[in-house]
């Protein structure tokens, strides 16, 4: 089972996103059977696609809340929830790696990936800092 980053879902969802040619091709060729959302992901989802600094046309609250059930309804999409030894998976890593701050929320959803045994999705390199992460990096393309 993979887990996308919020990266991938918004470039997912926003045709004008920077990697969404990168991410299309994931989706329809190097995707797991199953794509979880948590709950990092599900609210990044829906708090960035309503942002006019993110989005190039930002969704009002209505349309973001749509396009998640959207995704969930696909057969291939699914929400989990938090695995049993996520809270030490997270505290592993943010303290065998000296993590600044602003990579908590990486250090969050690797724990949350390692422990649920899924393979993390992200346009984010930051992620190949977790060696115990199962990890596709989505490097951007030339036509992105």
């Amino acid at each position: 089972m993979d887990l996308p980053d919020i990266n991938v879902w918004l470039a997912l969802v926003d045709e004008r996103h920077v990697h969404h040619h990168a991410a299309r091709h994931y989706w329809e060729n190097e995707s797991a059977e199953r794509l979880a959302f948590c709950r990092v992901t599900m609210l990044g989802l829906l708090r960035l696609s309503t942002q006019p600094r993110v989005m190039a046309n930002p969704l009002s609250a209505a349309e973001a809340w749509a396009i998640y059930r959207q995704f969930l309804a696909l057969p291939l999409a699914c929400f989990l929830a938090e695995p049993a030894a996520i809270e030490a998976e997270f505290a592993a890593l943010t303290l065998e790696h000296d993590l600044p701050h602003r990579l908590w929320t990486d250090a969050y959803l690797a724990g949350f990936a390692i422990a649920a045994g899924c393979r993390l999705v992200s346009f984010d390199g930051d992620f190949k800092r977790f060696p115990r992460l199962n990890f596709l990096y989505l490097a951007p393309t030339l036509s992105d």
